[in-house]
């Protein structure tokens, strides 16, 4: 299975359309306030520091260049041709690699766990976005990037988030100018369950061995001058044990 051709066109049109450089887009906040935060939580249960690092859905690269830094091996993967564009423009020096992989479609996932082996997996508001007939796919797809041995490390936000960005949305002026895009080319975040990150998990044989709440840091601000924050859940999986 692979993502709808919409689903691809609206992402490859808004990475088109982006702005280049850190910061410029809804949820490009700087790696201190992101990836920095989460890998606290994750690195406490990497089994294997040493696996390839996996940023799935990198976006224009700000957390796969911060990534690049900390471990030996890191890939940024995307769905989107012209994200990885950007990624690779603000990577002169090419301290990550890019690929363009479909995550939700298992058979791009095992070639490229064939390739790298077991891998440990950054996915940040990945899930939440995808069309619901895919994120069972793309948690099986994950499952087949980490094998035995790789760790996942998700954070996605919770239904109250739905709540922040609707109100931005109706702003009477408006919704803000990052968030506009974002709303304009159909990306509109899914209205996922709490409950079902650890269910779709599960159901790919994965066992949740962490997890708790952060807040996931945007690049907007409000009218008053804070920035936007959206409550969100983080987990901790990998491959079950018998």
């Amino acid at each position: 299975m692979s993502v709808t051709s919409r689903y691809r066109a609206a992402w490859e049109s808004f990475w088109e359309e982006a702005p280049g450089g850190q910061g410029a887009v809804f949820w490009d906040a700087e790696p201190m306030l992101t990836a920095g935060r989460h890998l606290a939580h994750f690195e406490p249960h990497l089994s294997d520091p040493a696996l390839p690092l996996i940023d799935l859905g990198c976006g224009n690269g700000t957390q796969t260049r911060y990534f690049a830094e900390r471990f030996p091996r890191v890939v940024g993967a995307d769905l989107s041709a012209a994200a990885l564009d950007h990624a690779r423009r603000a990577d002169p020096d090419g301290r990550a690699e890019y690929r363009q992989l479909d995550a939700a479609d298992k058979a791009e996932a095992e070639a490229l766990h064939a390739e790298l082996g077991d891998a440990n997996v950054y996915v940040r508001g990945v899930l939440h976005q995808c069309e619901p007939d895919d994120r069972q796919p793309l948690a099986d797809a994950l499952a087949a990037l980490l094998g035995a041995r790789g760790r996942a490390f998700l954070v996605e936000p919770l239904q109250a988030a739905g709540t922040v960005l609707a109100d931005l949305a109706r702003s009477a002026d408006g919704p803000p100018a990052k968030l506009a895009p974002v709303l304009r080319h159909g990306l509109t975040p899914g209205a996922i369950p709490d409950e079902a990150v650890p269910e779709h998990l599960h159901a790919a044989g994965l066992t949740v061995l962490a997890g708790g709440e952060l807040p996931l840091i945007t690049t907007e601000y409000t009218g008053e001058g804070t920035r936007v924050e959206l409550p969100s859940a983080w987990v901790v999986a990998g491959a079950r044990t018998v």
